[in-house]
């Protein structure tokens, strides 16, 4: 490896977990990228979650929504970690 976009060229078809901003989690199979790491997943589980306060009690609520998705493009901007599948040698 060279550069750091090496381990997700490694990751090609595989399962890899995306932290997006805006507390935005997706885990797909990675088709394509490019140097901008603007993304092609497929078979994908997004989960947003959304912190919101009871206006009762003042505590706060964490919510949690997922959906599948059968291919997703992901604009590079958003992206804030990549996590290639664990590999056991």
């Amino acid at each position: 490896m060279e550069e750091p976009l090496d381990l997700i060229r490694l990751s090609i078809d595989e399962r890899v977990y995306v932290k997006c901003r805006n507390d935005r989690e997706l885990r797909g199979k990675l088709h394509a990228y490019d140097q901008h790491l603007n993304m092609v997943l497929g078979d994908v589980e997004e989960t947003v979650t959304t912190n919101e306060i009871d206006d009762e009690t003042d505590e706060e609520i964490v919510k949690k929504a997922t959906r599948k998705v059968g291919m997703l493009f992901i604009r590079g901007d958003i992206v804030v970690l990549v996590s290639p599948p664990l590999r056991t040698t």
